[in-house]
């Protein structure tokens, strides 16, 4: 895939765009809803909710010039929908389609580059059930490119989007396990507002842009300057500890985290947003900024730093044992199911 910025060319004659919005009430649609409305080159928008995409999606397409698929906004994550709404795209007469994905496609490995390009393969955790349902997304939209060349299909894979308003589902994933980290160090964290997120969409639809493009500010934040800005006591644990405590936690409804995303803590995947900005993209907001804007301070913000390592040593005994014996009782409980009434 090219690391060069590609425009699909404009009508010559192009008349201001009808553009249809798919979760257009979250947080990221709000925004981008705004800035339409506030381009003088977009006549009107057409917001598609949940009963659209399972419904007559052509009828709601008539007469749409572009379409904003902001399919990484909300769980579940689901390609059933975007299935239906791209074989309706390709079916009428859209000409631009921009689909919201995630960096996570990328995956987290040890040997993985820093900054990973939109070059980089994508090589999603099996695991991690959002980032293989996104992966599946992005290839629905090359097959839509195949089948219509004319057609421009941009696909974003932001960093964690962040807002004042709106912790998304990546940042709570991975704010619940920060205290636990996996490993012996912490990789370093990206964060995209979602005002430059929104007018990173906004881009894509105005200049017809296709291929994909990262969109994150520059640079990232070092693993320990993230673990000083989220504050708190760190209790480090084994990788198979961690994996066990998580996946406990998780099936029992005690964390929003999923096994899967613990690669994510371990290793790095930050990407450059170069290709983006050669278009044009400018963040309002450093990866500092939108991570503080995102999450509220933590009360452990104002103990000093001695007195944090003094907190984690006397809870690391207490979290091991704890985790222990949630391991153990897993274990327990399996084998009491198992066994014969």
């Amino acid at each position: 895939m090219s690391d060069q910025p590609r425009r699909r060319p404009s009508p010559a004659t192009a008349a201001p765009e009808v553009v249809a919005l798919t979760a257009a009430g979250t947080a990221l649609g709000r925004r981008v809803v705004q800035r339409l409305r506030a381009d003088p080159d977009v006549a009107r928008v057409v917001r598609l909710g949940a009963a659209d995409l399972r419904g007559d999606v052509k009828r709601r397409l008539d007469g749409v010039d572009a379409v904003l698929h902001l399919a990484s906004t909300a769980l579940p994550v689901d390609a059933a929908p975007t299935r239906l709404l791209l074989d309706a795209a390709g079916a009428t007469g859209v000409r631009s389609l921009v689909v919201v994905s995630s960096a996570l496609v990328y995956g987290a490995a040890p040997d993985n580059a820093v900054p990973l390009t939109e070059q980089a393969p994508l090589a999603v955790t099996p695991e991690l059930e959002p980032a293989v349902v996104l992966a599946e997304v992005e290839r629905l939209a090359a097959l839509l490119r195949h089948a219509r060349p004319a057609m421009a299909v941009a696909v974003l894979r932001p960093a964690v989007p962040v807002a004042e308003d709106e912790l998304g589902w990546l940042a709570r994933m991975l704010a619940a396990v920060r205290n636990t980290p996996v490993g012996d160090a912490d990789p370093p964290g990206q964060f995209v507002h979602l005002d430059d997120l929104a007018a990173a969409v906004t881009l894509a639809q105005r200049e017809h842009l296709d291929g994909a493009y990262n969109v994150a500010p520059d640079g990232w934040i070092p693993g320990e300057d993230l673990r000083a800005l989220a504050g708190g006591p760190r209790l480090r644990l084994p990788g198979h500890l961690a994996e066990q405590l998580t996946a406990w936690r998780w099936q029992a409804g005690l964390s929003p985290t999923p096994p899967g995303l613990l690669p994510h803590t371990e290793h790095p995947w930050v990407v450059a947003s170069d290709k983006l900005r050669a278009v044009g993209w400018v963040p309002t907001h450093s990866n500092q900024e939108a991570f503080v804007a995102g999450h509220r301070p933590a009360p452990w913000a104002t103990v000093s730093p001695r007195r944090r390592q003094e907190l984690a040593l006397s809870l690391s005994g207490l979290g091991l044992l704890g985790a222990g014996a949630s391991v153990v009782a897993l274990v327990r409980g399996a084998a009491r199911r198992a066994r014969p009434h």
